[in-house]
């Protein structure tokens, strides 16, 4: 790699000769990382050029370098960083200046401190990562989206990488959503009434921001998804949380004046459960009465290997009064942030509006590769396999729980990639996550799902999508041991 001579600039109030300050300059870029071992600099002529010094003054600069073995010169090649150069092991630059900004007079709000966990930078390391919603790089189709990807950069697709499409989205995606996905959740849509979005998040935030404000009441499942939670949480309206049973959240509990509300019916976060047909028409029905609106996420549909998952709640509606939110970050990989919103058109209408406010669009070639990817039959494909591998890992997984005795509150009827776990009374799942890491176990707390001051502690969620079916019955007998260990732990203490 060649440090780009357009990087390097001398500062207006630099002390000392102009050699010791492009000397200082070249040593600190080593030194805080961010020339690395065996790059390239720039030369003395081009970097005279571009400081607008003489050039005798950059080479005695490099002279003195090369003394210091900060860096090496290679014939009639260059100069070089020296391979025994102090490099840190990343780049972290100097501060520069003084913050005395007072930031929490500054900051008119705050979006830190929210529910929302963070699994561990290297989860991949560990060697049991009961970890949700993250794919297996062993499932994944690399090859054929790799082709779909150089298509949607070739010539012919030129306009769908290169247009703004602020007031618009990639038809070729469009078409395949309303063509293929919809229709399998029962689902009649046109293409105005479609929006792609950064993911199934950021078509629950647009539709926050849509549907609430001051004086506006939002309905949210307990457990519910943390990160919904942490949205409506900014919002200016009156939140409630309604405590979910086996079926999904109760319509009869929903106070008269609710607005919106949120639900999760044919896999309910965290908790895995179905809402029967009975208790959906209900909620339909309750909310013609109140007037409020329904946002249905259907967040994990495809992963229904134990049957075929029941119809949408979208697919029942016959006001406009659910707007559905599907995403392919779940199916495909986290990474590839592609959701998308259905619902009326003058409520698409707004959305869009929103959208382009906010991020103008989801980038094209994003969409055009994805459209392939879809299209070409990859997709179902990539689906059918990993149902495949989800549900032997299902078969798996709860073999080793049945063995080892662990309680399972809520296993989903169609299939999905995770369970919904409850550990023995007195124990804290937040504080058995904590120590199963350190022996390279993770798991995933409940609490963060659980609405209040009194959150229930004893819940924790084990997904099975990143982790191979031949390491679970280990991983599981070492959650059953530190389980075990808790409890005689808590027991000797009460003695």
């Amino acid at each position: 790699m060649v440090v780009s001579v357009d990087t390097l600039f001398l500062t207006p109030d630099g002390q000392g000769t102009l050699q010791a300050q492009i000397q200082q300059m070249i040593a600190q870029g080593i030194l805080s990382g961010r020339f690395h071992r065996g790059e390239k600099l720039p030369s003395s002529r081009k970097l005279a050029h571009h400081l607008r010094v003489s050039r005798i003054t950059v080479t005695l600069a490099y002279t003195e370098l090369l003394a210091n073995d900060y860096i090496t010169a290679r014939g009639r090649s260059g100069y070089y960083v020296s391979d025994t150069a102090p490099v840190p092991p990343a780049y972290m630059p100097g501060k520069t200046s003084v913050d005395s900004i007072d930031w929490d007079h500054a900051l008119a709000q705050r979006f830190t401190g929210g529910d929302t966990p963070r699994k561990p930078d290297d989860w991949q390391s560990f060697r049991y990562p009961f970890i949700y919603g993250q794919t297996d790089a062993s499932l994944f189709d690399h090859a054929n989206w790799r082709l779909c990807a150089v298509r949607a950069l070739g010539q012919r697709d030129f306009t769908s990488l290169t247009t703004d499409y602020y007031d618009q989205d990639d038809p070729l995606l469009i078409e395949f959503i309303a063509r293929h996905t919809l229709p399998r959740r029962g689902i009649s849509a046109r293409p105005n009434e479609i929006l792609i979005t950064m993911g199934a998040q950021n078509a629950l935030w647009l539709t926050s921001h849509l549907l609430l404000g001051p004086g506006k009441r939002a309905v949210i499942e307990d457990p519910s998804y943390y990160a919904l939670r942490d949205v409506l949480q900014q919002m200016p309206c009156d939140l409630t949380t309604l405590r979910v049973d086996s079926d999904g959240l109760p319509p009869k509990n929903m106070p008269d004046n609710t607005d919106v509300v949120f639900v999760t019916p044919s896999h309910q976060t965290p908790t895995t459960a179905t809402m029967p047909l009975e208790r959906r028409r209900a909620l339909l029905a309750r909310a013609r009465e109140t007037g409020a609106i329904i946002v249905e996420d259907d967040y994990e549909f495809e992963m229904s290997f134990l049957g075929p998952p029941s119809p949408a709640l979208k697919s029942l509606d016959r006001e406009g009064r659910v707007i559905y939110v599907g995403s392919f970050s779940k199916s495909l990989f986290p990474g590839l942030r592609l959701g998308y919103l259905v619902g009326s058109e003058a409520f698409i209408r707004e959305a869009r509006a929103l959208r382009a406010q906010v991020l103008r669009h989801p980038p094209g070639h994003i969409q055009r590769t994805a459209a392939y990817f879809l299209s070409l039959g990859h997709y179902d494909a990539q689906i059918r396999r990993t149902a495949k591998a989800l549900h032997a890992r299902r078969e798996t997984i709860e073999t080793a729980i049945a063995k080892h005795g662990l309680t399972i509150a809520g296993r989903g009827v169609y299939g999905g990639s995770s369970l919904w776990m409850e550990a023995p009374e007195g124990v804290d799942a937040t504080v058995l996550a904590a120590r199963l890491q350190q022996k390279s176990v993770l798991i995933e707390p409940g609490t963060p799902f659980f609405e209040g001051p009194e959150r229930p502690r004893s819940f924790y969620r084990l997904a099975y999508s990143s982790i191979p079916a031949n390491q679970i019955p280990d991983g599981i007998a070492r959650i059953a041991t530190e389980i075990a260990a808790m409890q005689t732990a808590r027991i000797t203490r009460r003695q």
